[in-house]
C-alpha cells in the first residue's frame, strides 16, 4: 500500500513538472505570437520564419503581400510573420554617444 501512494506521488509530481515545464510556456508563445499577428499593419517592417525581411503592402484576413524589394512582392500566410522589426532606441543613442566623443 505504501509503495501504491509513493508511486502516485510521482505520477502527479511528474504531471506537474511536466505542465509547467513545457504545456504553459507553450501556451504562452503562442498566445503572444496570436497578439503578433493580430496588430499587424500595413507599413510594418517584419521578418519571416524563413528569415526574409520585408514591409506589409497589404493585409488580408488569412494573408498579406510582402514587399522584400524594388518590385518584388511576395503573398504570404499571415502566421508565417516571426516578428516585426523595431529599431532599438537605445542602440542608436549610444551610436550618437560614441560619434561625439570620437570628434572630440
Amino acid at each position: 500500500m505504501d509503495g501504491s501512494a509513493s508511486s502516485l506521488i510521482f505520477l502527479v509530481l511528474l504531471m506537474a513538472i511536466f505542465y509547467f515545464m513545457l504545456i504553459r510556456p507553450q501556451r504562452r508563445r503562442v498566445s503572444q505570437h496570436k497578439a503578433l499577428i493580430d496588430s499587424l499593419d500595413v507599413g510594418d517592417e517584419i521578418v519571416t520564419i524563413g528569415g526574409l525581411y520585408g514591409t506589409i503592402s497589404s493585409l488580408g484576413d488569412e494573408d498579406l503581400e510582402l514587399q522584400v524589394g524594388a518590385g518584388t512582392t511576395l503573398r504570404l500566410v499571415k502566421t508565417a510573420v516571426a516578428r516585426v522589426v523595431q529599431e532599438d532606441l537605445q542602440d542608436e543613442d549610444e551610436d550618437e554617444v560614441l560619434e561625439e566623443e570620437e570628434r572630440a
